[in-house]
């Protein structure tokens, strides 16, 4: 079958506006969901960070309160516990995007701070948009795409309508007016259109060959979206 590869944050810190930090990393039910997805289809997944440092799980995506109670907070430890790929990750900055025939990045705060800003991320996604390749991302994975810059200074995804972690999401999960920026309203100022569903429920946009995902909730059928195209 296939092999796809993962996108991960390598940051367990968000810096926030007035210089503190944030416990994050990247959200587990946004990783396992799809992994679980891809692995029962049949496909083979790469895991690569920046630096190829193993990636942290964000602790708040653990706890009961965040998974619909102690059971499937449970579910989700023991599911990144066999998720081995994680645990040795490639370095980004090496990955070769002709290797694999899909690209996702999962969201958590993570891509804030490193995936945002990382050129060799940007360039993956450059060249996975332009090879047609399908590219999968969710939540506050997006921050990514602010990356892809071509030569001529343009977002590759400028003019994509795509589904995102929205600014009202992070105002009401408390962290609205401590970030340095606001992912909906920093890819809008790039050109790319974010398509905005209720909070906290499933919303996945395809554009081309560009599925995007709202938040967790959007992690299942997003990787439904993403085996459609493989």
């Amino acid at each position: 079958m296939s092999k796809i590869l993962f996108v991960v944050t390598g940051a367990d810190r968000l810096t926030l506006a007035d210089g503190t930090t944030h416990p994050t990393g990247f959200w587990a039910e946004e990783a396992v969901a799809p992994y679980e997805a891809l692995r029962a289809a049949g496909h083979e997944v790469v895991v690569a960070t920046p630096g190829g440092v193993v990636p942290t799980v964000d602790p708040a995506s653990l706890t009961p309160e965040m998974n619909g109670g102690p059971e499937n907070a449970d579910r989700l430890v023991k599911a990144l516990e066999s998720f081995t790929e994680l645990r040795r990750p490639l370095r980004l900055e090496d990955v070769r995007p002709d290797e694999y025939a899909a690209v996702f990045y999962p969201g958590g705060h993570g891509p804030m701070e490193d995936l945002a800003v990382h050129p060799g991320s940007g360039r993956l996604l450059v060249e996975t948009l332009d090879a047609g390749k399908p590219l999968a991302v969710v939540c506050h994975g997006p921050a990514a795409l602010l990356a892809a810059v071509r030569a001529d200074g343009t977002n590759a995804f400028a003019g994509y309508e795509v589904a995102a972690f929205t600014d009202a999401e992070e105002i009401q999960g408390g962290l609205g007016d401590k970030v340095r920026w606001l992912l909906e309203g920093r890819l809008t100022e790039a050109g790319v259109r974010v398509r905005a569903g209720a909070p906290w429920l499933p919303n996945v946009v395809t554009d081309r060959g560009l599925i995007t995902g709202q938040n967790p909730a959007s992690s299942a059928p997003l990787a439904q979206e993403l085996l459609k195209r493989l």
